[in-house]
């Protein structure tokens, strides 16, 4: 029946080419996935996908839940029963995620939480405690006497007192009761804690092939708006888990409530083996699919879920990083506070030569990257989805962590309306007070636009070359070129950026006749001075000259290291907003290396090694090199 989503799938790619993954997972597992791929088995010859284990299809098939699983510890529990039970609390464990909270009771002769700290509430949901409680489950031992009334006494005070105190999921709450048998008078704990309302549903699993008990299970589940299931192996286990979830989408399906769900950040498999790290940090959106026939809406029938993958950096288009200047950055958070994007989230470590995902790669709390000093009042705000703006002292580490600058940064925060995630936007204190504009003439500015020694930042989104597929293999150069010559029209460009970049090709245009006169003059013996000279502008503009051949540059990359030299164009530029490194220009020595940042132009040469001696130079109060001159008329357009 899903095959009417082939065409529906590929309108919606054509209509937004930026779409990766489109899917359709049914309650029943069937998956269809477009663009297709070629399924791999495991090593096992099994291809173990199930959709239905995914958070995506999780979150969105039902809403967020206060859990309670209680686990009979019993003597008869021994052995299989044991195992069986303890696979089933992982599998419901796996079924959860940050937005629900939840608590384990084991239950003999007497009730103890497996975990002491934790009694008498619930905890979020979150991997760091599901995986804290699976190590727990697996220490469990069978002995004594079951007695169940304790174990549900105790569950229900716990669901009641996070209703009436306004925590947890505020949605849907129940217990989940794993045991080989129930024989005890427990109508009476109904009665007292969850009868007429039933406002917590009560789901029973019953361990082992035995069917003496069956009946005193099935009537729990039964009369608590629950489900009744018998695991007889562990192969039942995944399956008849699984069958809480659409119960408790019953009232979703029946009011047909299509709310459209957000996950929190993962990494694609398949991205990931394929080393495309542009889009390894993915999120789902979500949503519902319910059967509309009117003869089965009343039975809360749910078809299955829907949903595309959205690259994070997607999301982050909303902050321009030409807008953002030196030492600002974006990221984002989910309103569970952990972080989704930012400078600071390392998700890949490596392993001898393999790059693999941390553990907790999508559970890293805005804290850990974000130190306030002040009480989290950052990440509060964001959490709670306001709007505003605060400044804090940071320290920021540059130069792979070896130095730290200490900047005041300007923090400005919103939410995303229709998710659940938080905008951050971070300036670097003076950032953006004043403002360049140029009038440059089309004209003017596409003829030192076409010069052989200009090129773009292709990294920065000048144009939008990835929704026509004739637009793919365009730099952003060539697009934006062919947007101002109006032989792509329909090209959606940045036309502000565009416009910096045509005044930013004007007023450094006299640089090439410079370099050019200079190279005239240099000594053949090039060893023995420049190698190249670069200028770089606020618009992502680069300008370069080489002076001998590029497999002769010793540093061709401009990775800056030992004994190179950025040498000062303008003397003490000392203003904040123009951080490059130090604070101020060109104050400072370290490894024999000097900084300068003109206005929104960063320029300099890249020197031989035969420069190393003159570490005369790092020691200078003063930035002017009288060996570099730039001409007066460029000097003036810099200062202007």
């Amino acid at each position: 029946m899903s095959e009417a989503l082939n065409p529906v799938f590929v309108d919606n790619f054509e209509r937004d080419p930026t779409l990766t993954w489109q899917y359709f997972g049914s309650s029943t597992g069937f998956f269809r996935l477009y663009p297709g791929i070629k399924w791999l088995p495991d090593e096992n010859g099994v291809i173990s996908f199930d959709c239905r284990n995914r958070g995506w299809y999780i979150q969105a098939a039902t809403s967020p839940k206060d859990i309670v699983i209680i686990v009979d510890v019993s003597g008869s529990m021994k052995g299989l029963r044991m195992t069986i039970a303890k696979h089933t609390i992982v599998t419901i464990l796996d079924t959860l995620g940050e937005n629900d909270f939840v608590n384990i009771i084991a239950y003999n002769d007497y009730v103890h939480f497996i975990e002491p700290c934790f009694k008498g509430i619930l905890v979020q949901a979150d991997r760091d405690n599901r995986e804290h409680f699976k190590q727990l489950v697996d220490e469990l031992q069978a002995k004594g006497v079951g007695t169940v009334n304790k174990a549900l006494t105790e569950s229900f005070k716990i669901l009641r007192e996070f209703r009436d105190a306004g925590q947890g999921g505020l949605c849907n709450q129940a217990i989940m009761l794993i045991t080989d048998g129930a024989v005890e008078d427990y109508e009476a704990v109904f009665e007292k804690y969850n009868w007429p309302d039933r406002k917590v549903r009560v789901f029973t699993y019953l361990i082992g092939r035995e069917v003496t008990f069956a009946p005193n299970v099935k009537w729990i589940a039964c009369n608590n708006k629950g489900y009744y299931t018998q695991i007889s192996t562990l192969a039942d286990v995944q399956e008849n888990v699984m069958e809480y979830l659409h119960v408790l989408s019953r009232p979703m399906v029946i009011n047909h409530d299509h709310d459209i769900i957000w996950t929190e950040a993962y990494m694609d498999s398949a991205l990931f083996a394929s080393q495309a790290q542009s889009l390894l940090l993915m999120t789902t959106v979500a949503m519902p699919v319910f059967s509309k026939k009117n003869e089965t809406r009343s039975h809360g029938i749910l078809l299955g879920v829907v949903g595309s993958d959205v690259p994070l950096r997607e999301l982050l288009k909303l902050a321009p990083r030409y807008k953002l200047g030196v030492h600002g950055y974006a990221f984002l958070n989910t309103n569970n506070g952990y972080i989704l994007s930012h400078p600071d989230l390392r998700p890949l470590y490596k392993e001898g030569k393999k790059l693999k995902p941390k553990p907790n790669y999508n559970s890293v709390d805005l804290s850990e990257v974000e130190w306030e000093d002040q009480d989290e009042i950052l990440r509060t705000a964001m959490i709670n989805g306001e709007t505003g703006y605060l400044s804090m002292d940071v320290k920021v580490p540059v130069d792979k962590g070896k130095r730290v600058l200490f900047l005041t940064n300007d923090y400005f925060f919103t939410d995303i309306s229709g998710t659940p995630f938080s905008l951050g936007v971070v300036l670097s204190r003076g950032h953006g007070e004043y403002i360049l504009l140029g009038n440059t003439s089309v004209e003017e500015g596409l003829h030192d636009l076409l010069q052989p020694d200009v090129s773009l930042a292709n990294e920065w989104i000048y144009c939008i070359t990835d929704i026509d597929p004739d637009h793919r293999k365009l730099s952003q150069l060539e697009a934006v070129i062919r947007f101002l010559t109006g032989e792509e029209p329909d090209l959606e460009c940045d036309e502000e950026l565009v416009q910096e970049v045509l005044f930013d090709a004007v007023v450094t245009a006299p640089m090439e006749a410079y370099w050019t006169t200079l190279a005239l003059n240099m000594s053949t013996d090039s060893e023995a001075g420049i190698e190249m000279a670069f200028l770089g502008t606020r618009a992502g503009l680069m300008r370069s000259a080489l002076y001998v051949g590029s497999e002769k540059l010793s540093n061709r990359f401009f990775t800056w290291r030992r004994h190179r030299f950025l040498l000062c164009l303008v003397s003490n530029m000392q203003t904040d907003n123009m951080l490059l490194y130090e604070r101020t220009g060109c104050r400072g020595r370290w490894n024999n290396r000097m900084v300068v940042v003109v206005l929104s132009f960063l320029a300099g040469v890249s020197l031989s090694p035969t420069f190393s001696d003159m570490n005369h130079m790092s020691k200078a109060e003063s930035c002017t090199v009288p060996e570099v001159h730039i001409p007066t008329a460029t000097l003036a357009l810099f200062l202007r």
